[in-house]
């Protein structure tokens, strides 16, 4: 049976307990299917992008699914009717991931004192702050002002 992973977003008006059950009502449609779901994360409640129905934030799910394309379509159908779901996405792909997912390997952890980001770490040649430098002190030694042509600067 093929693979998918499937992510959708519940209201923001649901309580935590009511939206990961949404997450156990469709594992239980899969598997009275056929289907067979291996991996359910919770991602919590999350500011989306843009405004969906009238909601500024949504609660994220992924869940890593076996199943035929007839079951995956059931569920997606049933998702279309369900009013507490705001946008899914049902992605076929090869194999499945194992392990938590990226979302959740990189998630910042809340501590006491300290801001939600403290722990984040960005990848090499991003900055994670304006101020810092992904140059080292030996790299500028190379640069030589004068060969910078002045007709590219602006003169006053």
């Amino acid at each position: 049976m093929p693979f998918y992973e499937c992510v959708f977003i519940a209201r923001q008006d649901l309580t935590q307990s009511q939206s990961e059950g949404l997450a156990q009502k469709f594992s239980e449609l899969l598997k009275d299917n056929g289907g067979k779901v291996t991996k359910v994360e919770h991602w919590g409640l999350r500011q989306l992008a843009y405004r969906i129905k009238k909601n500024k934030k949504g609660y994220y799910h992924l869940m890593n699914i076996e199943a035929t394309p007839e079951v995956v379509a059931e569920m997606e159908r049933n998702m279309r009717l369900d009013e507490d779901i705001l946008r899914f996405l049902t992605v076929r792909v090869d194999a499945l991931e194992e392990g938590p997912s990226i979302q959740m390997r990189y998630r910042p952890e809340k501590e006491e004192g300290v801001s939600a980001g403290a722990n984040y770490r960005p990848q090499d040649g991003y900055r994670s702050r304006p101020n810092e430098s992904v140059l080292d002190e030996n790299s500028m030694d190379d640069v030589n002002l004068e060969d910078i042509a002045s007709e590219d600067f602006v003169s006053e």
